[in-house]
């Protein structure tokens, strides 16, 4: 088999502009599945969310990486792996931010626990149900933080200079959007460590993707899979370009495999 192991990114990949899998590319990955493929669901989001998108077949064959490798729950190895931002740079970054503005819409993820300073409505802006728990500055900065959000008026450039050298920053929703995280983890990282536990070599991984946070990905792994709707970044380094999100483009890969 030359492609043991799929990673597949959700949103923009496997997910279809109205967050949804289509029968066609869950049908391939089931037919895949039942070759002995193992599939590894690797997203930007909570382990919740994941909940949500993903049909009890799926969430039962896969193995998951969230917050962009921050948090890695893996059955086929009993991985269950947190690389999380430690308290004490939670904090500065917390003080930091809030200096910059007091009224900065700020929240942590910390596994599958979503918390901010105060209550707001996050639904237009994260595309989520549900809001988090609000809990006080001193309880937020001695957090071992999966993922730090916010979004407002603030310099980027500034934090982005400040900080480069300690975390992962990311800027999404059209710069609307700053999500931080631990420099040790990325997907590449974590897809890294499932393999090694399986005792795949990641020149047999084919990948899917389609936004920066797969770049490191495509740059690892054996077989790289760009969406049609990808990033120009994205596809100028992948072995193949697919159909878009919206048309099947995992399907149409997998059925080759399994045909």
């Amino acid at each position: 088999m030359k492609f043991p192991i799929i990673v597949l990114d959700l949103d923009g990949t496997l997910l279809n502009s109205n967050k949804q899998i289509s029968n066609r590319n869950c049908k391939a990955i089931m037919e895949c599945s039942a070759l002995g493929m193992k599939f590894i669901f690797a997203t930007a989001r909570p382990p919740r969310a994941v909940k949500t998108f993903l049909t009890d077949e799926l969430l039962n064959l896969g193995s998951f990486i969230y917050y962009n490798g921050a948090y890695i729950n893996c059955k086929h190895t009993g991985i269950d792996d947190h690389v999380p931002i430690k308290s004490e740079v939670t904090s500065e970054v917390l003080d930091y931010c809030l200096k910059g503005n007091p009224d900065l819409d700020l929240s942590l993820e910390v596994k599958d626990e979503w918390m901010s300073l105060r209550e707001y409505d996050y639904s237009t802006l994260m595309r989520v149900k549900g809001n988090p728990m609000v809990k006080s500055l001193e309880e937020l900065k001695r957090l071992d933080a999966s993922k730090i959000l916010f979004s407002g008026n603030m310099d980027i450039i500034s934090f982005q200079e400040k900080f480069k050298s300690q975390l992962n920053i990311l800027i999404t929703d059209n710069g609307n959007l700053v999500q931080v995280s631990s420099l040790k983890a990325s997907k590449e990282n974590a897809v890294a460590v499932l393999c090694k536990a399986m005792n795949i070599p990641l020149e047999n991984v084919m990948v899917f993707g389609d936004d920066f946070n797969d770049i490191g990905l495509f740059k690892t792994c054996g077989w790289s899979v760009a969406m049609g709707n990808a990033i120009g970044e994205l596809k100028e380094i992948s072995k193949e370009i697919t159909e878009t999100n919206d048309n099947d483009g995992v399907a149409i890969i997998l059925e080759k495999l399994c045909g």
